[in-house]
Formats: structure tokens, C-alpha cells, sequence
């Protein structure tokens, strides 16, 4: 298992990974893409295409670990929220 939160667009690439590895993604990094509209894309800290055929499974970006940070938001804060009740 590989988790990737480096704070550097795209570097973990094929050179880092061995085959069948899971990788979870936590980088979001904003680069320049100039075939976008707004200009920029949303990039992991992960090369995603160079690792996709050589990783067991990775999480994409945006949308991988995302959720699930909301989700464990929401649950701490509903936690927190029944213990004060008492």
C-alpha cells in the first residue's frame, strides 16, 4: 500500500511503484492546462496514467479520498455532538 501526500503534482510515477500495489492518493495539486477552460486541471501526487496499468488499484483525483474525509467529518462531528448531551 502506497499512500501519496506529498504536496508535488505527478510525482510518484511508474519508476516508484511495484506491480499490484494500492495506491491512495491524498495530493490535489492545480496545474496550468491550457486545453481546459478554466485553464488549470486538478492532478494528484500520483502520475495517474503512468501508474494505472501497473498499480492493483489507485484513487483518483479529485473525487478519491475526498469522500470519505466528509464522511469521517460528518460522523466526528455528529459524535462530538451526541457526547456533549450528556
Amino acid at each position: 500500500i502506497l499512500i501519496a501526500a506529498l504536496g508535488s503534482p505527478e510525482f510518484i510515477d511508474q519508476t516508484y511503484i511495484k506491480e499490484g500495489v494500492a495506491i491512495i492518493d491524498v495530493g490535489i495539486n492545480r496545474v496550468d492546462d491550457d486545453d481546459s477552460e478554466k485553464g488549470y486541471k486538478l492532478v494528484g501526487d500520483v502520475a495517474f496514467e503512468a501508474v494505472q496499468g501497473i498499480a492493483g488499484s489507485i484513487t483518483p483525483v479529485p473525487g478519491g479520498v475526498g469522500p470519505m474525509t466528509i464522511a469521517m467529518l460528518i460522523e466526528n462531528t455528529v459524535e462530538a455532538a451526541e457526547k456533549s448531551l450528556v
